[in-house]
């Protein structure tokens, strides 16, 4: 338990020095595996552990879902997706920060990256919003929170990453994220009413669209309806595995942007590479947390945790409630994937003990890292809007996204008190 406590100080150490979060969870993790029974053994666990992870066929569906999301932001889909919301329910007061939510979902529904959706978004949205005389901090809140949908709306890569840790059914997960990512989204929308509601001029009513007009531009993105339907509905009714799923995805999603960009040789090559690089990153991230979790078990700390856990005579949905909390602290300092490559693999046994499903579980944990995205200091999504508009006020991007953190957290409440809301779609399965 000591070794493994030291592993864990020794690894928050290296972070604050500037290591990258993947070579400290393989540092430590080799050393501290070699401390506990021999150097030669640390390292051919970590050979193994990145041998068989760069070949478990499983793992195909990370990259094949990264390329897809790729292609979609090549594609200029969100401009689609924003001119339709915007026809529809752009005349309503805050409607173009609503419009901008709800092509946010669309929009990450087919991508699965929150922060390609926040920079795709923030640099369709918001200089329309200023357009009408929208408030910063509405426009950059919205945006903001609207990116987060990424990793909880199917197919999510987070989604993917947490059940291969898990081993959990990924398509279940899907499955799961479905309901709650609804929720969450009729969540935001009210957000934007209450905060409108209360202050008008923040975002003022846009023109409205006639009935053509509207149908017209919801032309465009029948075959973006058409796509996440192939994908959730094959998954869905059993007709293909999620990495069947994520191949045809990728297929579909070629012919759909070749239909809209023709072919640009270098635009694609930009695509493949940038897809490559990001899947090596997370694959780097993966074995790097897979060895540190090889060290934690040896050194006995998922043992020991569930035996302090059991000692502390608590509720085991207060127990939940804590680990959540932990979430919510430690999201305002790590990077998102981070924290959740980190801390599943210690937390998971101990609620799979208490009889939690793990497929709720995992929808929750997406959830509070939901919420990290969005928190300041180190919100990601806060600095891709702040990259994306270098003359708005990072201050200004903070205010604006409170009134989502609150509704981010009575959400994380609702789906831990209330698990129908998670498990009902994917038991129906």
């Amino acid at each position: 338990m000591l070794v493994s406590l030291i592993g864990v100080l020794a690894l928050l150490a290296l972070l604050f020095l500037g290591l990258p979060i993947a070579w400290g969870m393989l540092l430590v993790g080799v050393a501290g595996f070699g401390y506990l029974v021999s150097l030669e053994a640390g390292l051919t666990m970590a050979a193994q552990t990145g041998f068989d992870t760069a070949m478990n066929y499983n793992f195909t569906v990370l990259p094949l879902f990264i390329l897809m999301g790729n292609l979609v932001n090549a594609s200029g889909l969100a401009r689609d997706l924003y001119r339709v919301a915007y026809a529809f329910i752009g005349h309503l007061r805050g409607g173009l920060a609503m419009a901008t939510i709800l092509a946010c979902a669309a929009f990450s529904a087919l991508c699965g990256s929150s922060m390609a959706t926040t920079a795709a978004m923030g640099r369709v949205a918001l200089p329309n919003m200023r357009q009408y005389g929208y408030d910063d901090r509405l426009a950059a809140g919205s945006i903001a929170a609207g990116g987060t949908l990424g990793i909880l709306i199917p197919p999510s890569v987070m989604l993917v990453v947490y059940g291969i840790l898990t081993e959990t059914d990924i398509g279940k997960l899907f499955a799961a994220g479905m309901l709650p990512g609804t929720v969450a989204i009729f969540m935001y929308l009210l957000a934007v009413v209450l905060v409108t509601a209360w202050r008008p001029e923040l975002g003022r009513a846009g023109e409205a669209a006639s009935w053509a007009e509207r149908w017209q531009a919801a032309k465009g993105v029948v075959a973006i309806a058409a796509l996440f339907l192939l994908i959730m509905g094959g998954i869905y009714g059993g007709v293909f595995t999620p990495t069947e799923a994520a191949g045809i995805g990728v297929a579909a999603t070629f012919a759909m942007t070749l239909k809209r960009r023709g072919w640009q040789p270098r635009m694609y090559l930009k695509v493949l590479v940038e897809a490559a690089q990001t899947s090596t990153v997370m694959f780097a991230l993966i074995i790097g947390a897979l060895v540190f979790t090889n060290f934690l078990t040896v050194a006995g700390l998922p043992n020991a945790l569930m035996a302090f856990i059991q000692g502390l005579d608590v509720p085991p949905l207060a127990v939940v409630l804590m680990i959540c909390l932990v979430y919510l602290v430690l999201g305002c300092f790590l990077e998102t994937m981070s924290m959740v490559l980190l801390t599943v693999p210690i937390f998971y046994p101990v609620v799979a003990s208490l009889g939690f499903d793990l497929v709720w579980f995992g929808i929750v944990v997406v959830v509070a890292a939901e919420i990290s995205l969005i928190t300041p200091p180190l919100g990601l999504n806060i600095f891709m809007i702040k990259n994306v508009i270098p003359d708005m006020k990072l201050g200004a991007i903070v205010r604006g996204v409170t009134p989502f953190v609150v509704t981010d957290i009575l959400r994380l409440l609702l789906l831990i008190l209330v698990p129908w809301l998670v498990l009902v779609v994917p038991q129906s399965m």
